[in-house]
C-alpha cells in the first residue's frame, strides 16, 4: 500500500455510518418540518439509521437511534460535549441554574443543591405529598365530573409551593402557577418555531409574555426569600436548605442564585409531576386490566389506610405504572448537547459546533427494545415477561453527570399521589383521543375531563 493510499485509509470516518436525513430548505434546514410536528420529526430520523445527519437552522446536527450511543452523549455532557444553549425564551424562565450552568459553575451549584433531594430529604417531603392528595381525593364525590388537567396541576403546585418554598396557601401557589404556565407555554412555542433561529434581540409577542411572567416568578421568589431570611427558625423546605447550603470555600448562594435553583426546582417538582399524573390517568382509564392489577396492589399492600415513605418499596406495580406511562409519555422529550474538538460518538468524529440529539418520545416507542411498543404494559417493569430492555433504552430524567436531580422526589410524588386516589377511586376519562404536545415538557393538547366511579368491591 502506498503512503498516499494509507493516509486516505486513516482519513475514512470511523464508527457508524451517518446516513442522511430528509432534504431541508435554504437557511432553515429541517426546522420547518421540526416545527410543524417534533414527534414525528424524531420518528422520521429513527427510520433513517444509527445516525442520522440533519440541519437546525444552519446548524450541523446528528440524531441518535442506538442506547449505547445516546448513553455516551449523556455521559459526556461536561466532557467532550457541552450543554448547549436552549435559548433567550429559556433562559429568561431558568435563569442560569444547574439545569442551563456549565462547567465549575454548573459543579458548584450541583454541589450546593444535591443534598436538598437526596433520599432522607425526599422522605421528609413525603407526608406533604400524601396529605395533599387526601384532601383532593376527599373533595371528589362518586359521579362526579372532574377537569384531570386542571385538578393534577394544582395538586402537584401546592406540592411543591410547599415543600419547595414553605408557604401553603392558595394565593402564594396561583400566583407562581399561573405565570409559569405561561412561560413554559411561551417556551415550547419559541423553542419549536422561528424563534429558535431569530437573534436574542428581536422582539416578538411571545419574548414579551415571557418576560412579564418572569417578572412575577421573580417577584414571588423575592418576597418569599425574604420572608424566610426574616424568620427566626429555620424551616424544613427545600428554599431554606438552600439559603444556608455552602460550598468547599464557606461562600453561599447569592439571591440571583437562590432563584434560579428554586425555579429549577419548583419545574421539576410541579410540572414534571403534574403531567405524567394526567397521562397516567388517561392510559389507566383506557386499560381496565391495568386498573384492575393496579387496585389488587393497593389493596394488598395498603388495605384501608393511606400511603406514606415507607410504602413506596412496596408498591411495585404502582411503580411500574408510573415508569410506563413516562416511556409511551415522557415528560421531557428531547436530549442535546453541542460537540467540542475531539467529540466522538460510537467512534465516529463529531466536527466541533455540531448538535447532537436523541428523543426519549421516539427512543421510549422504539420496536427494537420494546415489544408491543405502542401498548401500555407496565408489567416489562416487574419482570414478570422477562423484557430484557437495553440500559438508556429509558432515559425521561436524562442520565449521566447531568441526570435530573429530582428524578426521586418525582417518582415518589407520582407513585404516592396515584396510589391515595386509585385507592380510592377509578377515574373514567373521556375516549377522545388526546394528542401529546411537545412544549417545554409534554402536554396533552386539550382538557381531560373524567368521571369519578367508586372501585368495585370497595
Amino acid at each position: 500500500m502506498t503512503t498516499e493510499s494509507a493516509a486516505a485509509v486513516d482519513a475514512q470516518p470511523q464508527g457508524p455510518e451517518l446516513v442522511p436525513g430528509p432534504r431541508g430548505v435554504p437557511l432553515l434546514g429541517n426546522l420547518p418540518q421540526f416545527g410543524k410536528d417534533p414527534l414525528a420529526f424524531f420518528e422520521l430520523l429513527r427510520g433513517r439509521g444509527t445516525m442520522v445527519g440533519w440541519r437546525f437552522g444552519r446548524t450541523s446536527c446528528v440524531y441518535l437511534t442506538e442506547p449505547d450511543h445516546i448513553g455516551e452523549l449523556m455521559r459526556e455532557i461536561e466532557g467532550t460535549f457541552d450543554q448547549p444553549d436552549l435559548g433567550i425564551a429559556f433562559r429568561t424562565v431558568m435563569g442560569n441554574g444547574v439545569t442551563v450552568a456549565k462547567g465549575r459553575d454548573w459543579r458548584r451549584k450541583r454541589s450546593l443543591v444535591q443534598p436538598s433531594v437526596r433520599p432522607k430529604q425526599v422522605k421528609s417531603y413525603a407526608q406533604t405529598m400524601a396529605s395533599c392528595a387526601i384532601e383532593v381525593a376527599e373533595s371528589w364525590s362518586v359521579g362526579q365530573q372532574v377537569d384531570i388537567k386542571k385538578e393534577m396541576a394544582t395538586l402537584t403546585r401546592r406540592i411543591a409551593v410547599s415543600t419547595i418554598f414553605g408557604v401553603d396557601t392558595e394565593s402564594d401557589s396561583e400566583a407562581i402557577g399561573e405565570a409559569m404556565e405561561v412561560a413554559l407555554k411561551e417556551i415550547g412555542a419559541e423553542f419549536s418555531g422561528l424563534g429558535a433561529v431569530l437573534p436574542d434581540w428581536v422582539p416578538t409577542p411571545g419574548r414579551a409574555r415571557i418576560k412579564k411572567a418572569a417578572a412575577v416568578i421573580d417577584a414571588e421568589v423575592d418576597r418569599i426569600v425574604a420572608a424566610h431570611r426574616d424568620a427566626p427558625d429555620e424551616r424544613p423546605d427545600l428554599l431554606s436548605r438552600l439559603l444556608t447550603a455552602q460550598d468547599e470555600t464557606g461562600a453561599r448562594l447569592t439571591d440571583v442564585e437562590i432563584r434560579d435553583e428554586a425555579v429549577t426546582l419548583y419545574i421539576g417538582g410541579h410540572e414534571t409531576t403534574s403531567s405524567t399524573l394526567v397521562w397516567a390517568w388517561y392510559l389507566l382509564s383506557r386499560n381496565p386490566e391495568v386498573r384492575a392489577a393496579l387496585g389488587e396492589e393497593l389493596d394488598r399492600v395498603l388495605g384501608d389506610r393511606d400511603p406514606g415513605f415507607e410504602d413506596y418499596a412496596d408498591l411495585p406495580y404502582t411503580q411500574a405504572v408510573v415508569k410506563e406511562t413516562l416511556r409511551l409519555y415522557p415528560t421531557i422529550w428531547l436530549l442535546t448537547g453541542l460537540a467540542k474538538e475531539g467529540a466522538s460518538i460510537g467512534g465516529r468524529p463529531m466536527p466541533k459546533g455540531t448538535r447532537v440529539w436523541s428523543s426519549q418520545w421516539a427512543t421510549h416507542r422504539d420496536p427494537r427494545w420494546y415489544k408491543d411498543a405502542d401498548a401500555f404494559r407496565p408489567e416489562r417493569w416487574t419482570g414478570a415477561e422477562g423484557e430484557e430492555i437495553p440500559e438508556y433504552a429509558w432515559f425521561p430524567f436524562g442520565g449521566g453527570p447531568r441526570v435530573c436531580l429530582g428524578a426521586r422526589f418525582a417518582m415518589v410524588e407520582a407513585v404516592l399521589i396515584l396510589a391515595v386516589i386509585a385507592r380510592r377511586f377509578e377515574l373514567l376519562v373521556d375516549q377522545k383521543e388526546i394528542r401529546p404536545v411537545p412544549s417545554l415538557t409534554l402536554q396533552p393538547d386539550r382538557e381531560v375531563t373524567a368521571v369519578v366511579r367508586g372501585r368495585a368491591g370497595r
